[in-house]
């Protein structure tokens, strides 16, 4: 397709386009002659999800060349690929480690992975920004006396990795390598908040249940 059909197939301005090549966020199409360039359905689906990490991620284009860097590099073994592209997303601040409020945090996040029997996690928790985000929001919770143990947190996890499964099941629906780690970061961008809706609705059904409307 030439750069006309793309950008109304995309939905995508033709300008905003030409910008998003420059930048390097989308791989040049093949040069037909000087000034005419033809793309393909690769580019419609790298383009879509370019725009959604933009729009609705709010992902500054730097840290969008970051993730699709990690996306593209297929000399990693697919765990770090997806761990990779995953990290690259924008995170929550670095835990202050001299707290205390992380301190107790931590200790009891390692808890709740021991019990939960997640040796792979623990191995990670160096590098991992999920385990830094848990540990943040931990201590947060703490500091204004709300001392969540692993004890309580222990079903919600195991909640989670039976979403991680069904997560992982369809992921490997896709048909190739680089269109998995595309499908994860895509999900954690526009799933993971239709996931905290269908939780929030879950709460309001639940609530009306034993409450009533009152």
């Amino acid at each position: 397709m030439r750069l006309a059909e793309l950008s109304e197939r995309s939905g995508v301005p033709i300008a905003t386009i030409k910008y998003y090549l420059r930048e390097g966020l989308l791989a040049p199409g093949r040069q037909i002659n000087a000034r005419t360039s033809e793309y393909d359905e690769e580019h419609l689906r790298r383009l879509r999800l370019v725009r959604a990490m933009i729009q609705v991620g709010r992902v500054p284009v730097a840290k969008v060349r970051e993730v699709l860097g990690h996306v593209d590099d297929d000399s990693l073994g697919r765990t770090i690929r997806l761990g990779a592209a995953m990290w690259a997303l924008p995170q929550v601040p670095e835990p202050d480690e001299d707290d205390e409020f992380v301190q107790a945090a931590e200790q009891e996040v390692i808890t709740l992975l021991d019990r939960l029997g997640w040796e792979n996690t623990k191995r990670l928790t160096t590098i991992s920004s999920a385990y830094r985000s848990l540990v943040v929001a931990m201590a947060a919770l703490r500091r204004i006396g709300y001392d969540w143990e692993a004890e309580l947190l222990e079903p919600y996890a195991e909640l989670m990795h039976r979403a991680a499964v069904l997560d992982l099941n369809l992921l490997e629906t896709q048909p190739s390598g680089t269109e998995q780690i595309e499908f994860a970061v895509l999900g954690a961008i526009l799933i993971e908040p239709v996931l905290q809706a269908l939780h929030r609705l879950a709460q309001e059904e639940e609530t009306t249940r034993r409450y009533g409307f009152e």
